[in-house]
């Protein structure tokens, strides 16, 4: 599946910058590369989402023993790494899309414009690192504080910008009738609050593993290592569902013959 997406889209990119300019694009260009990685960051976003998933099937098995659902809560850890930077890098990976899209100038005056865009992304991904390789020390608090800062306000722009896409006639004085985009922009907003709530439903998670691991299992150390991750499970469904939409969205533009 994931290689029929590529190869549609990338096909899709070729006639859409043929259209463009005029005259047919053959080989690799800044546009089908742009492409190639944005597709890229979706197979890694719902894969390791799966694995997560999966991995997290064994930590809440308590006829395992605490070392062998501690190795499974490692491999859900790592497999977090994969969509936890897919997600910090899609937007940035969208706008560079556009930038060397077809119609990028009509995006962009300048490429440090797109600069910025990047280095905002790369920051946001070292706070995002830190807080992934702190745990435990005095330097997490202010990392972690610090990436949920940006998860609430890129949310929030993410959303009001994707709605404002949706609902305006030329938004941002675009003729093209995006709002297949607009309403891409509005699902990866949206994945970042699943994101947020599925932190915020976790949060007994992380003192009832520890108790697992030193004191053994309860039933009150169960119910609360079980309880967060099925609470978190909705918002984890939700995620899969927007991404796939924006997925969708991204490829068929609705409404729109070209980009």
């Amino acid at each position: 599946m994931t290689t029929l997406l590529l190869t549609h889209a990338t096909q899709t990119a070729v006639e859409v910058s043929s259209a463009a300019v005029g005259e047919p694009t053959h080989g690799l260009s800044a546009f089908t590369v742009a492409i190639v990685a944005h597709i890229l960051l979706f197979v890694y976003w719902l894969g390791g989402d799966l694995g997560v998933y999966y991995s997290s099937r064994f930590i809440i098995k308590p006829e395992l023993q605490p070392e062998t659902r501690a190795i499974a809560a490692k491999i859900m850890v790592g497999c977090d790494m994969a969509p936890r930077f897919s997600l910090i890098l899609f937007g940035a990976s969208g706008v560079t899309l556009m930038y060397v899209g077809p119609l990028g100038e009509k995006f962009f005056a300048t490429w440090w414009m797109l600069a910025l865009v990047w280095i905002a992304t790369l920051t946001w991904a070292y706070l995002s690192l830190q807080e992934a390789r702190t745990g435990g020390t005095a330097a997490h608090r202010f990392f972690h504080r610090a990436d949920l800062v940006i998860r609430y306000a890129a949310a929030a722009v993410l959303i009001l910008v994707g709605l404002y896409a949706i609902v305006a006639t030329a938004p941002f004085g675009v003729d093209t009738n995006p709002k297949w985009l607009g309403a891409k922009v509005l699902a990866y907003g949206l994945t970042i609050v699943c994101g947020i709530m599925i932190r915020r439903a976790l949060r007994p998670f992380g003192p009832a593993f520890g108790a697992l691991l030193t004191t053994g299992s309860t039933p009150a150390v169960e119910a609360d290592i079980v309880g967060s991750i099925r609470r978190s499970e909705p918002w984890v469904y939700a995620i899969w569902f927007l991404v796939a939409l924006a997925a969708v969205l991204g490829v068929i533009k609705p409404g729109q013959l070209a980009f």
